[in-house]
């Protein structure tokens, strides 16, 4: 694959989105939990992420809301953006099987040993 690596703020925002549609703010929490507290998106990351994303086609609106005078917008995965989530969880895997595999043979973990 040509395409360059997913930085992990944009894969975790990928992965929020494939589920289900969301806003902004969910996006944000959701961030929080699938990287077990690791990642916290500042709203003003995520906004460029996600105008950078619905560019890329990978985003698209869902639709909007008003909730409490303010707009809500919620995002949505496209089908392009799966297919481009879904190859680069699969090249995850392979460089992390890959250093399991050397972590193995140099007797560094043990087999069946998660890394």
């Amino acid at each position: 694959m040509s395409e360059s690596p997913v930085r992990e703020p944009t894969f975790l925002i990928l992965t929020a989105l494939a589920d289900a549609p969301r806003h902004g703010y969910a996006v944000i929490e959701d961030v929080l939990r699938i990287s077990d507290g690791r990642v916290r998106l500042r709203a003003g990351t995520l906004y460029a992420v996600l105008d950078r994303l619905r560019a890329d086609g990978f985003i698209e609106v869902d639709r909007e809301e008003v909730v409490q005078s303010r707009l809500r917008r919620y995002y949505r995965l496209t089908a392009l953006g799966a297919r481009r989530l879904a190859d680069e969880a699969a090249r995850l895997r392979r460089n992390a099987d890959a250093a399991r595999l050397r972590l193995r043979r140099a007797g560094l973990l043990p087999e069946g040993g998660a890394a």
